[in-house]
């Protein structure tokens, strides 16, 4: 497997951590349990920073010279990246919209 191949899949598998454990929190805070949705959101954006961080390698290795081919597998991570963000930002407002509807604001 290609060197890009496997920056590839580092970057979609982070990704993917990321979009489930936000759509965990959103899972969680439904219920009430807002300290889990936090943790949730946590792990989310640990994962997110792991899949960012790998992206960046990528984008300076491009930077300096280097040959980055554009895929369709590259294409998909990117979009991966691009996905958990946004999860990202709807269920920190969901989160927010939950515990004002519920009274818990904190």
């Amino acid at each position: 497997m290609k060197e890009i191949e496997m920056i590839c899949f580092q970057i979609i598998s982070h990704a993917g951590s990321a979009k489930s454990d936000y759509i965990e929190a959103m899972k969680s805070a439904k219920k009430g349990d807002y300290v889990r949705a936090n943790d949730f959101m946590k792990s989310g954006y640990e994962e997110y920073k792991k899949a960012h961080e790998v992206h960046s390698n990528l984008i300076t290795m491009e930077a300096k010279g280097g040959k980055v081919e554009s895929s369709l597998l590259l294409i998909h991570a990117e979009d991966q990246i691009s996905s958990a963000e946004v999860i990202k930002i709807v269920a920190s407002e969901n989160i927010e919209l939950l515990k004002k509807i519920n009274n818990e604001e904190k």
